[in-house]
């Protein structure tokens, strides 16, 4: 059991106005690899911003600061143990190549009300993208400069 320190926001990698559901999330992170999936016991992320501003949970935590072995998500190697991860649904252009900031104004909504909220119950925890511990485009926009605007100065 970790100490929380980190909320990493993700996106799917996937094109712009594309629905995803956590469903075929789980299926792409705990499929065995002979299957086309990852592998993994859990899937990567705790909640996943739908399209339409919807909120879906995908692995139930007790919403405290402590990342107990059964909240761990697989969404940064190295920094699962004191992470929570969530998710919205694209971050990659039409062209299904390019990295892009495709989040809809519902999402948007959505997840600054996420993010404030989390950011009340836990000031201590630091706030990043998933560029930020790791070498991806992923989740396609610059999350301290998306803080900064909605008033969050960490």
């Amino acid at each position: 059991m970790g100490t929380l320190r980190y909320l990493v926001i993700h996106c799917t990698a996937t094109p712009c106005g594309r629905e995803v559901t956590g469903a075929e999330i789980r299926r792409w992170h705990t499929s065995p690899v002979s299957q086309g999936g990852r592998g993994w016991k859990q899937v990567g992320y705790t909640d996943l911003f739908h399209l339409n501003g919807g909120v879906e949970r995908l692995v139930n935590n007790n919403e405290d600061a402590c990342v107990d072995p059964w909240e761990v998500t697989n969404g940064v190697k190295g920094y699962n143990s004191v992470s929570r991860h969530v998710v919205y649904v694209g971050g990659v252009a039409r062209d299904g190549k390019t990295p892009e900031d495709t989040r809809t104004s519902w999402q948007k909504r959505a997840m600054e009300r996420y993010v404030k909220d989390f950011h009340r119950r836990f000031p201590g925890v630091r706030i990043v993208g998933h560029n930020e511990l790791a070498a991806k485009a992923c989740p396609s926009f610059d999350v301290q400069e998306w803080l900064k605007s909605i008033g969050i100065h960490q």
